[in-house]
């Protein structure tokens, strides 16, 4: 079955790689069917970072506007990538199951969020931690903001290790076949030229 605290390792441990070293994939190719989860979970966390990063920027009062729309497309992108790998570490659940001949219960039901969700959280989660604790680092804040963030940290260790368990339980149900596992497609709208309104007006407006 799938470890959750060795999905907990890979997210901590490349979030501090990546803010030492440029981004690479050392869980390997997430790309040629791996036989473990790990390199799609890696995968799928690397967008994470490179969103928040992107978020930190837009959010900054003395960005020009021409920066505003370079990183709003790259929000744009790296949150639709996000949600697809969200959905291909469920797809890969899902084979797995299918190679394990997990059979379900009769009366197996299903869970408010899927693994690959309760991943995502968990990949969010350590991103925070570590900015927060970057907080600690800083030489111009005074006790009331070290207090603030000290009680943050508590807060996101408290919520990071009990969406852990979760997850561990969630799992051992689907492995057992007590709990039913489905992807569940994003389908967001956006970035589709045929569902995007301003978009497809804007193509039909063209070849009027």
């Amino acid at each position: 079955m799938i470890d959750v605290a060795a999905i907990n390792q890979l997210h901590v441990e490349t979030v501090e790689r990546w803010h030492r070293e440029p981004i690479d994939h050392p869980y390997g190719d997430p790309n040629h069917s791996p036989q473990s989860v790990l390199p799609i979970v890696c995968q799928q966390h690397q967008f994470n970072y490179l969103l928040w990063h992107e978020e930190d920027i837009v959010r900054s009062p003395d960005v020009s506007e021409s920066d505003i729309a370079r990183v709003k497309r790259a929000i744009d992108k790296y949150n639709q990538q996000r949600n697809d790998w969200i959905e291909r570490i469920d797809d890969w659940i899902t084979e797995d199951l299918q190679n394990k001949n997990v059979t379900l219960a009769p009366d197996a039901r299903l869970n408010t969020e899927t693994p690959g969700s309760a991943i995502d959280r968990l990949s969010i989660m350590a991103l925070r931690i570590y900015h927060l604790n970057e907080q600690l680092e800083r030489t111009d804040i005074d006790q009331a903001h070290i207090d603030k963030v000290t009680h943050r940290i508590a807060v996101c260790r408290l919520q990071f290790a009990d969406l852990s368990q979760s997850l561990r339980e969630l799992l051992a149900d689907i492995y057992a076949g007590t709990k039913r596992h489905r992807t569940y497609r994003q389908m967001k709208m956006y970035n589709d030229p045929s569902l995007n309104p301003y978009l497809y007006r804007r193509e039909a407006t063209a070849k009027a």
